[in-house]
């Protein structure tokens, strides 16, 4: 009975519930000529004692620094492939609840004893959370557009494109089989050879031209919408707003949440500069609300509530998509293996050692296994977030309770469907600035990767060679249409000519094999040049010390 009314009173005690904790650090901003909040901040290790409060505060910092990077993929995909507003809400809102719930496979970390006392892990048991891939948007933009002309997807006999859930559910099968790659490689492979395989000198240009292919779509929609690009008049809420792609309330509207994003970066509280990305969404919404570009038909048609598979898409491979979606699941292995390793970092756990190889292998299996589960969920693949390890850093909290409050979070917004038919309601210029600040910080990360090369004569010599024929890719989008001329009735080997035209202008895919291919062919021999160079300027430096002198 005494222990009993001990356990009562603990389930009320403010200890459980609130805790020690400086709640007003969260919420405080940095204001102009002010020395700020100087107090330090207890620090939550993976397994500390949590305030329940707490705990469900940072964890909804984490799901509003999730929330952009996990819908855009789903609008932008949605929206190449023509679908009704009723099916954009609806992959909107299955984002959200499979990042929830895959996030807490790998939150959670299951083991798999097996024969001779070795163990398998599925997921990292650190705060590492997924969400849908970037790099999914480049493929479908030239899939989707390849399967119009195939006559895989319809187009009306005015020349309007037909919306296309074939099609999509064409790259979802695909992605599925291709997910079996990272599978494979997570279990049969040690961490210690992918990386020499996959160095940052091959995955860092593949990261750098996923971003700069989507600051593209990013700049469009900015600008009034990439599908009004060239059609004159773009529509947008009521009809007196409607301008030309381009127009200044478009630039406008798009520049005020850059600048909201910039504003909450440099003065915001620490909840704010984790979310500032949704800060500069929220108000450039609110301004689009007061003019008038917002429209209902999204959230009209939209459900109170929704769950995976209320919509389902017919599977079936489409064979040109395949070698694509395996340079994107070795792209995203690669990124897990840097993001896993920046989070034990900031989680102040060892980056090295047993441990933290048994982190990586449980990582890599559980983000092969989310991106096959995430075809099976109606999604294309997951990845998993870097910009929550910035979360950890400003709160000082890598709890994992706080990740599971997280994909509490997430799963809650996802269910009810009415806020993801608001997201998708977000007029584009309002979009645009938010996405194209999101894929060029996808950019920059690429640019970080390639910075922790050494850089030899070597190194710039596969920079160089690789990036041609990406960034020729980027810039010249269609550059590789005409170089088949087959017109036969062979569909199989037109599958096979349109593989190879994916792939070519795929700018991260042909990037990423012919960085792989030249890394291992090319010797590693010392850099000569530099050190020659080096000589010269200590020689030239002792010469006019010496004339100096005399």
């Amino acid at each position: 009975m005494k222990s009993l009314s001990l356990n009562a009173k603990k389930a009320f005690s403010k200890e459980l519930w609130l805790g020690d904790y400086d709640y007003k650090h969260l919420f405080v901003p940095r204001l102009p000529f002010t020395k700020g909040d100087k107090t330090r901040q207890p620090f939550f290790g993976l397994d500390s004692d949590m305030p329940v409060l707490l705990g469900a505060l940072l964890g909804f910092q984490h799901s509003l620094s999730m929330l952009a990077g996990v819908m855009t993929p789903a609008i932008l995909i949605s929206q190449t492939a023509n679908l009704p507003s009723e099916m954009q809400s609806y992959l909107v809102s299955v984002s959200l609840i499979v990042s929830g719930i895959l996030s807490a496979v790998q939150i959670t970390r299951f083991t798999i004893p097996l024969p001779g006392g070795r163990k398998l892990h599925i997921g990292t048991g650190l705060l590492s959370v997924v969400g849908t891939s970037f790099a999914t948007i480049t493929i479908v933009t030239k899939a989707i557009p390849q399967m119009y002309e195939e006559g895989i997807c319809k187009i009306a006999d005015d020349g309007t494109k037909l919306p296309c859930p074939d099609g999509y559910g064409r790259l979802l099968a695909s992605s599925c089989v291709c997910a079996l790659v990272e599978i494979f490689l997570a279990l049969l492979i040690p961490a210690k050879i992918l990386q020499k395989v996959f160095p940052p000198l091959v995955t860092g240009p593949v990261v750098l031209l996923i971003g700069t292919h989507l600051i593209g779509s990013g700049f469009e929609d900015w600008m009034g919408g990439s599908g009004c690009v060239s059609s004159g008049v773009c529509a947008m809420g009521k009809e007196s707003l409607s301008k030309p792609w381009g127009s200044a309330e478009y630039l406008g509207l798009g520049f005020l949440v850059y600048v909201t994003i910039i504003i909450c970066e440099r003065w915001g509280s620490p909840i704010m500069k984790s979310c500032a990305v949704i800060c500069g969404l929220i108000v450039g919404c609110i301004v689009a609300g007061a003019v008038g570009y917002f429209t209902s038909d999204a959230i009209d048609s939209a459900k109170v509530a929704t769950f995976m598979w209320v919509h389902t898409f017919k599977l079936k491979l489409y064979g040109p998509a395949i070698l694509p979606y395996v340079a994107v699941y070795l792209v995203l292995m690669m990124e897990a293996i840097g993001d896993i390793t920046a989070t034990c970092d900031v989680s102040r756990l060892p980056v090295e050692g047993p441990e933290y190889e048994a982190r990586i292998q449980g990582g890599l299996l559980a983000d092969g296994l989310n991106g096959l589960l995430a075809g099976l969920m109606t999604l294309t693949p997951m990845s998993t977030f870097a910009q929550n390890n910035g979360v950890i850093t400003i709160t000082k909290c890598a709890n994992r309770k706080v990740g599971y409050w997280c994909c509490v979070w997430m799963i809650v917004m996802g269910i009810f469907s009415k806020f993801a038919g608001a997201l998708v309601s977000i007029p584009k210029p309002v979009l645009g600035g938010m996405t194209s600040f999101l894929f060029t910080s996808v950019a920059v990360s690429g640019i970080k990767i390639i910075s922790t090369a050494q850089l030899s004569r070597r190194d710039r010599f596969i920079l160089t060679a690789s990036l041609l024929p990406g960034f020729g890719s980027v810039l010249v989008p269609n550059w590789f249409d005409h170089v088949f001329t087959y017109n036969g009735n062979n569909s199989a080997l037109k599958g096979f000519l349109n593989a190879i035209v994916l792939v070519m202008e795929t700018g991260f895919a042909v990037t990423g094999f012919l960085g792989v291919i030249l890394n291992l062919l090319l010797p590693e021999d010392e850099d000569d040049i530099e050190e020659i160079s080096e000589v010269q300027v200590i020689e030239a430096s002792s010469v006019d010390e010496y004339k100096k002198s005399g």
